[in-house]
């Protein structure tokens, strides 16, 4: 019997739900740009992570520089620490500052520098990374380019665990985005160990180098041809503060290009109309509602110096030409019934000879494997002072509820009066319910892709940019030059959620800065869930532990401990931003073991744990075993077959070394900073194979102590497991 006869036969003995139970495959490493189509695409069992040298107080100490989570030696600081398998997606440094950098990748050290390393104090002007092979452009660009940042988009897989470290701490700013993936999950490809010598595929270069050009599927040519693409256009005038219809068009179908053009004359107020989009005829509300310039990634479409593209990235693009503007987005946009596509006009005048032009294509996908593409804006004229601008909130959009999906970007107006210094508000991104933000940056500037504020110059990149506005506002030349806007668009660095999402920006270094804001946000979405929580184990609570057969013999009485999470500031021209919270836990130094209860229908668990982290550098092995190994009150009826899931381990503490020396040369500091932020909230992937079937599992964790002083010299500190809460989030596909 030939093998392909063989599968198909496999196949067919499948039972119908667990075939309709395989979840999209998600595209890992290079395969995240290869496979750019596959956007929409839901990405169950991956997880994104974004840290950062952030200031921990909450403050802006250093603009968010030189915070280490510990100094194995002076010239090895680390910024991160991560164990287990995942793939780092972006690093984004201020200048060549830290130069040369360690990335240790399953223990083996790669030392990368920039060009500017051997004479810090003297630049190269032209500069770039080193090894050049391996950080080509456009997925790697230094400051030259980018007006004050280094940024690399180039994927460093690793199997067993990463650091990045620092040899330079002098303005040792740095954030970094990395994902992590549930053991059993489709990956196109498993993470495979980066090296220094690696040089990326050149098709994947050659892809990045088409931003600016109309890289979706075309009609007639071959590949148009196979995928069934068909096109739309027409020329409309829209009545000012009216409404006009461009298109209704039917499913199921992928919408591969939206393409507006109008003449140079009329640009701006074209920026200043809104965008609609409404997905399917079910749907009350429009999906995407935005300022068509702050849509296709620009705060205005005024062109201070005429240049060609305000937006060159890889999804958007502003074009000038001689007579006219040129709008155009490549974003993937699935529906399955209509997609109702319209634009509201300007307060001021009507719109003429609004050329539009759509794609599509038949989309063969499921409900359940893509979600809607969302772009979502938010107006804030006068920012709560002390509190984060709030981008997206998942829970009270489109109607609310579960939500599960990705966010792939952010245009935003940070200024209109052409001020530069809010830029220094930190991203801060919570997902799934987590009360510490998973996603953590150093300033809006870097968010944007550049440091310095850009210089005050404007910049476009494939995924980040700052197209808009005057370098001050002495040289603003008029009002929409005072405009300062900026994009951030997320590809291989996408990042999932399964519940909610809680996109926050702060404004200013301590939430302060009083500019009008305006933000768009990016997502795709399906309005059901693909994380549901299950079961939490309070410890320290006497009758979740006597419900969850917890157990623990070197366990601690339960605690008391009153702190907060780091969310912010804690106070504001003397008012109280976050009050302290209070909560019950205990610290163990050896085994404990507990029940969790799942839904048997998993496609794995995300475990999250709420802890003190007080407590440094907490590390442990994870195993688990079915209940039926134990009875429910603890007394085994048999000895429990432990299976290994994995090691968990959180680097750091709320205390932190900095060291941000004058001098570009200037030697490493040892200064130690405890933040009053004891609470967080950390999370664990459990292999599906342990999992799937399962309508219990038993947990236990075998402490591991990481022995290791804040920097050589220092004392060690004291060391334990820290437990307050367990939480079981059980993975599934949306219900369609």
């Amino acid at each position: 019997m030939g093998l392909k006869l063989l599968l198909v036969l496999l196949l067919l003995s499948m039972p119908i739900g667990l075939l309709a139970q395989q979840p999209p495959t998600i595209p890992v490493g290079l395969d995240a740009y290869r496979q750019w189509e596959r956007w929409p695409y839901q990405r169950i069992g991956a997880r994104a992570y974004m840290r950062s040298t952030y200031d921990r107080t909450g403050g802006n100490e250093g603009a968010d520089a030189s915070h280490f989570l510990y100094q194995k030696t002076d010239d090895f600081n680390v910024s991160l620490d991560v164990e287990g398998p995942g793939v780092l997606y972006f690093v984004r440094t201020n200048h060549w500052h830290g130069s040369p950098w360690h990335y240790v990748v399953d223990g083996q050290d790669n030392v990368v520098q920039e060009s500017s390393t051997a004479t810090p104090d003297k630049p190269v002007t032209h500069s770039t990374f080193l090894p050049a092979a391996a950080f080509p452009e456009p997925l790697a660009w230094t400051w030259a380019d980018t007006k004050g940042a280094d940024l690399s988009w180039v994927p460093v897989g690793f199997t067993r665990s990463f650091q990045m470290a620092y040899t330079r701490t002098h303005y040792g700013t740095g954030y970094y985005i990395y994902h992590q993936f549930l053991p059993g999950a489709h990956l196109s490809q498993p993470p495979r160990a980066w090296h220094a010598n690696m040089i990326p595929a050149a098709d994947v270069v050659a892809l990045l180098n088409r931003s600016g050009s109309d890289i979706a599927p075309q009609p007639g040519t071959a590949e148009g041809k196979k995928r069934r693409v068909r096109s739309l256009s027409g020329s409309v005038t829209v009545p000012r503060n009216g409404v006009k219809s461009l298109a209704l068009v039917a499913g199921p179908a992928m919408l591969r290009a939206l393409e507006l053009s109008i003449s140079r004359e009329q640009a701006i107020e074209l920026g200043r109309a809104r965008l609609r989009i409404t997905w399917d005829d079910g749907s009350k509300v429009p999906s995407v509602d935005a300022p068509v310039a702050l849509f296709f990634g620009s705060g205005t479409l005024y062109n201070r110096d005429d240049r060609e593209f305000l937006v060159k990235s890889f999804p958007m693009n502003i074009r000038f030409d001689r007579t006219r503007v040129h709008l155009a987005c490549y974003f993937p946009m699935p529906f399955f019934r209509s997609a109702h596509i319209e634009i509201l006009g300007s307060e001021n005048q009507s719109l003429t000879d609004v050329q539009w032009s759509l794609r599509v294509e038949p989309l063969n996908a499921r409900p359940e494997s893509v979600g809607y593409f969302h772009a979502t804006y938010r107006d804030h004229p006068r920012p709560t002072l002390g509190k984060d601008l709030v981008l997206l909130d998942t829970r009270v959009t489109e109607g609310g509820g579960d939500w599960s999906g990705h966010l792939v970007g952010t245009s935003f107006i940070f200024s209109h009066n052409a001020i530069l210094g809010t830029l220094e508000g930190d991203p801060r991104f919570f997902f799934d319910d987590s009360q510490t933000p998973q996603a953590y940056g150093t300033g809006t500037e870097e968010w944007g892709g550049g440091g310095d504020y850009w210089g005050g110059v404007n910049m476009t990149l494939p995924l980040a940019g700052h197209p808009t506005g005057a370098p001050d506002l002495a040289h603003a030349r008029n009002a929409e030059d005072k405009i300062e806007s900026a994009y951030r668009f997320l590809l291989a660095d996408l990042m999932p959620f399964g519940k909610n999402a809680v996109i926050q920006l702060e404004h200013g270094g301590t939430n302060e800065s009083q500019e009008h804001y305006e933000t768009v946000t990016y997502w795709y979405g399906a309005h059901q869930p693909s994380l549901v929580q299950t079961d939490t184990l309070h410890v320290g609570d006497e009758v979740s532990e006597r419900e969850h057969s917890y157990r623990s013999p070197t366990a601690s009485a339960p605690y008391s401990l009153r702190s907060r999470y780091e969310w912010g500031v804690d106070t504001l021209h003397g008012q109280e931003i976050y009050p302290a919270q209070t909560d019950t836990g205990r610290t163990m130094t050896g085994i404990s073991e507990f029940i969790l209860h799942l839904d048997a229908g998993n496609l794995g668990v995300l475990l999250r744990r709420k802890l003190d982290y007080g407590y440094p550098d907490q590390r442990a092995e994870i195993y688990i075993a079915d209940v039926e190994a134990t009875s429910l009150a603890g007394a085994a009826s048999h000895t429990p077959q432990w299976k290994k899931a994995g090691i968990w381990y959180l680097a750091g503490s709320n205390t932190c070394v900095y060291s941000n020396p004058r001098a570009e040369l200037g030697a490493t500091q040892h200064i130690i900073q405890s933040s009053n932020r004891r609470f967080r909230d950390d999370e664990f992937l459990l292999p599906r194979a342990l999992t799937q079937h399962r309508a219990a599992i038993r947990v236990q964790v075998r402490y591991m102590p990481v022995s290791r002083p804040l920097f050589l010299g220092a004392p060690l500190r004291p060391l334990a497991w820290s437990e307050f809460r367990y939480t079981a989030y059980c993975y599934r596909l949306p219900t369609p």
